[in-house]
């Protein structure tokens, strides 16, 4: 069944809401919603009070580790861990409380898809898949979707559709897939995005992008049949939003769960 998914974004050691297409090397390109005054560890926290588990912590560049593993030091084994993650530090990262490692650039050297550098990652893992998620974040190119990587800047050579994703399930627990041009614009969902992702994935997956209040909730379990996961950043009031509070998408999910 649909789920609000919460998000701890980190860009320089700080909990920011970032219009996603501007992340690039260039400060001066960056578009920024929201500088929290708040840590990581105080977000962790109140995700774990409300019981609002599947929650990612992404680090956006160099300058976070601190800041992420205060959020784990909160919630231990709570929490997916992504940015940065390769077959050199997976497994810290589960050792120092990660419930799941979340992997993108590591598995596209040069924009390519390397099946070795997955098979490295599942190999410190212990082979263990329910510890990994894959990140599929994309852009739209040619009225397809690319995986986008390096700050969702570098499109790869891997199209998300239905085969992709077959070849990927076998190596992972769940998917999380960005749609980086409605990232942090508050501009509504990729509705074809998301009706394609229920019809495509037989794993747990969280789409992320546009979702400004409760009715994108209720619109992504209509168009996924339930499928789908939601995860809603800038719009929300803990992140300086007004198109819906922390409490209501609570409750929301407390709603769900009822028979």
């Amino acid at each position: 069944m649909t789920k609000f998914r919460p998000c701890i974004d980190l860009h320089s050691g700080q909990v920011k809401q970032i219009v996603g297409g501007t992340l690039t090397t260039a400060s001066a390109d960056l578009k920024t919603n929201y500088v929290s005054k708040l840590p990581a560890g105080h977000f962790a926290k109140l995700y774990k009070e409300n019981g609002l588990d599947g929650a990612h912590v992404i680090m956006l560049g160099p300058g976070n580790e601190e800041a992420a593993r205060e959020a784990l030091a909160e919630w231990q084994g709570g929490l997916q861990v992504g940015g940065g993650i390769t077959d050199k530090n997976a497994k810290e990262w589960i050792d120092w409380g990660a419930e799941r490692v979340i992997i993108t650039s590591y598995l596209f050297p040069s924009g390519k898809f390397s099946q070795k550098h997955l098979d490295a990652v599942l190999e410190v893992l212990g082979g263990n898949k329910e510890k990994l998620v894959i990140d599929l974040s994309c852009r739209r190119k040619d009225d397809a979707w690319f995986v986008a990587m390096d700050k969702w800047q570098t499109i790869t050579d891997m199209e998300v559709n239905e085969a992709s994703i077959k070849s990927l399930e076998p190596y992972c627990s769940e998917f999380l897939i960005h749609a980086a041009d409605n990232e942090g614009l508050q501009k509504g969902i990729d509705e074809k995005l998301v009706e394609k992702l229920a019809e495509w994935c037989s794993i747990p997956v969280t789409y992320a992008g546009g979702g400004r209040n409760l009715q994108d909730l209720d619109h992504v379990k209509a168009l996924s049949n339930g499928r789908v996961d939601l995860t809603i950043g800038s719009a929300l009031d803990v992140f300086g939003g007004s198109g819906v509070t922390f409490d209501e998408c609570v409750q929301w999910n407390r709603a769900q769960s009822k028979p």
